[in-house]
């Protein structure tokens, strides 16, 4: 008795828990009391559309209708057996022929599928959803995507021709010309053909409508971008600076320039822009300008470049002094050394200035440059070619700026070191071995030049046994 109270139990809630799953997954998705896909009015009729779920409920109208149309109501309600489900009902009136497009019902939860229908507003003056102006609309070929013409219509049944600017009409053939009178005219895998002029036409009454659309191929591709400084920009409080950000691009290319900087937000930049074109492709121009130089101005400037998904970008930092300046130190000491035979030795000291200053060479008190060839000066540094025992002396580096008044110096000693050697071609030679007499007195002379001073060491070598030649004793 038990075990069969228990298998009654068991299906009892079986088919409880199975009659709430199917009213789960009936709602999973709100529920439209209409079952077509679409609808067709008339203009001036209303529209009611009555939605079911077990959620608050939201509407999604077409772009065309404006927030706050008056002729827009909806009503909610709680709905079902027990209350437990949420209904909303829609109705617009007067519905006009601009209102023709998709309508949504859904949950708050927007990853929810939500349940919609396509609704034409039939009219027969206005069969094209989009009154356009003699403008046309623009519309753009990407690479691996459909070109779309969006002429949509009022009415399911309107018959539309694709044409050519001036007059080549095109078929559909529901492969590569697709018809599509919610979206308008599809073309799967443009070519060049379609870039130009045209238009979605069709006769309603002896009455020919049309809307006109311009293709643009948009190109994306940056071939370079730089500034007219690309190292570090050094600049004094109160002066102006002007960075030019260039960019070159295929041709149809539509670029966006932008800049970063410090102070952006209380900056008093001003920003122009140019183009140019050439044989072969675009040139774009911005130019960021400060009249006055600020401290807050210092830090790095980025022109940013885009076009469609490419993006490109170029940078330098701005230093801003307070006022000219120059420091001037030695780099190894005030003596330096050098190696004679050196093919090339530089004197270069510690120096940092701003503006760059002025530079003069002297060797002991005489322009270097004026008294030797070898002599060169390179950038702020000496530099001596082939160095020499005569190189070495007091030198003196000059510097100024002569716009500000500053002015300063720095003296140092070269120092030229020179390998010791012999004056006499040798000192004693084995092969003029002479014959003296013995207990006389005799000197022997060793003359040698070297810088430093070489210090000299003398060796005897004992005479032979007898029988015994110098020669042979070596």
């Amino acid at each position: 008795m038990l075990e069969l109270f228990l298998m009654m139990l068991c299906g009892l809630s079986s088919r409880v828990l199975a009659k709430d799953t199917e009213a789960k997954g009936r709602f999973s998705s709100p529920v439209l009391d209409v079952r077509d896909r679409q609808l067709v009015l008339e203009k001036n009729q209303t529209l009611q559309l009555n939605c079911r779920g077990r959620w608050e409920l939201k509407w999604d109208f077409p772009s065309s209708v404006p927030k706050g149309y008056p002729g827009a109501h909806v009503e909610e309600s709680r709905c079902g057996k027990q209350a437990n489900h949420y209904c909303s009902r829609l109705t617009l009136s007067p519905v006009l022929a601009q209102h023709t497009g998709s309508y949504r019902c859904r949950y708050g939860d927007k990853r929810r599928k939500p349940t919609s229908i396509y609704v034409y507003i039939t009219d027969s003056q206005r069969p094209f959803v989009k009154v356009q102006k003699e403008i046309p609309d623009v519309v753009y070929m990407k690479e691996g995507e459909n070109l779309v013409f969006p002429c949509r219509v009022t009415n399911p049944h309107t018959t539309v021709s694709l044409v050519k600017f001036p007059g080549h009409k095109l078929g559909t053939d529901q492969r590569n010309i697709i018809w599509n009178s919610r979206q308008g005219f599809i073309i799967r895998s443009p070519t060049y053909f379609y870039i130009g002029l045209f238009y979605c036409e069709t006769i309603i009454n002896g009455i020919t409508y049309t809307n006109k659309f311009l293709t643009h191929r948009p190109v994306n591709k940056i071939q370079d971008v730089y500034l007219n400084n690309t190292g570090l920009v050094q600049a004094l409080q109160g002066e102006m600076l002007a960075l030019n950000c260039t960019v070159t691009a295929e041709w149809n290319s539509r670029v966006s320039i932008s800049w970063t900087y410090p102070g952006q937000a209380n900056s008093t930049a001003s920003i122009s822009k140019r183009i140019t074109k050439s044989k072969t492709n675009m040139v774009f121009y911005s130019v960021i300008a400060i009249p006055k130089l600020r401290k807050a101005d210092r830090g790095v400037y980025t022109c940013h470049v885009t076009s469609g998904p490419a993006k490109r970008q170029a940078n330098t930092s701005v230093i801003v002094y307070d006022q000219p300046f120059i420091r001037l130190k030695h780099r190894d000491g005030p003596v330096v050394r050098a190696y004679a035979g050196q093919k090339s030795f530089r004197l270069s000291p510690k120096l940092r200035a701003f503006p760059d200053p002025e530079v003069i060479w002297l060797k002991d008190g005489m322009v270097a440059a004026e008294q030797c060839s070898r002599y060169h000066v390179d950038g702020y540094s000496l530099v001596i070619r082939d160095v020499a025992e005569e190189d070495a002396g007091v030198y003196t580096m000059l510097t100024g700026i002569q716009k500000f008044g500053l002015y300063q110096n720095l003296t140092l000693s070269l120092v030229v070191n020179v390998k010791p050697r012999i004056g006499e071609k040798e000192a004693v030679a084995v092969q003029d071995l002479e014959t003296v007499p013995k207990s006389s007195r005799q000197a022997l002379r060793c003359t040698s030049h070297g810088i430093p001073p070489p210090q000299m060491t003398w060796l005897w070598l004992p005479c032979p046994p007898k029988g015994l030649s110098p020669a042979r004793l070596a």
